[in-house]
């Protein structure tokens, strides 16, 4: 996968995507609204089972519990926790449809430099042209055409 200006190219298809507030940098920290410019790897896939089926076999679904910690104070800094969880975090079962499909990059994981910026997802986007915190945001039906036929540890450029 290959993004740039605005379009996230796979699989011979080119799908509009966005990209973060704070838009591309080299130099990521947490909070910046910034999405990393570079090289990744998809490291997991994270499902809703009561909003869709599982879109491909290494697909992990999202329980009631299931959590990303983005405090640079916590010991397990950009990882999946659970609740209750006394660091700050971000609840990956959300009430609205954001978080329904989660492609994980390896961006600042398994071992996070502390501000250096947590979790970049690629998710759905809320709607087109609408900024993301730093993921990488497409269309429902895009993201899960991508997920069906992506493979684990595929490549994710940013440029």
């Amino acid at each position: 996968m290959v993004v740039k200006g605005g379009r996230l190219r796979f699989a011979g298809r080119v799908f509009p995507c966005t990209v973060g507030r704070g838009g591309l940098t080299k130099r990521k920290a947490e909070g910046d609204g910034a999405t990393p410019i570079g090289v990744h790897n998809i490291t997991g896939m994270l499902y809703r089972p009561d909003r869709m089926a599982k879109p491909a076999n290494w697909a992990v679904p999202i329980g009631l519990r299931d959590l990303w910690s983005d405090d640079v104070t916590d010991p397990d800094y950009n990882m999946m926790v659970r609740a209750p969880h006394p660091f700050t975090h971000e609840r990956l079962r959300r009430a609205d449809p954001l978080y329904d499909l989660v492609l994980l990059t390896n961006w600042n994981w398994p071992y996070a430099v502390k501000g250096r910026g947590s979790a970049i997802f690629i998710h759905r986007w809320r709607r087109p042209g609408y900024p993301t915190e730093g993921c990488i945001g497409l269309h429902p039906a895009h993201l899960l055409w991508i997920a069906k036929r992506l493979k684990y540890r595929s490549l994710l450029i940013v440029r």
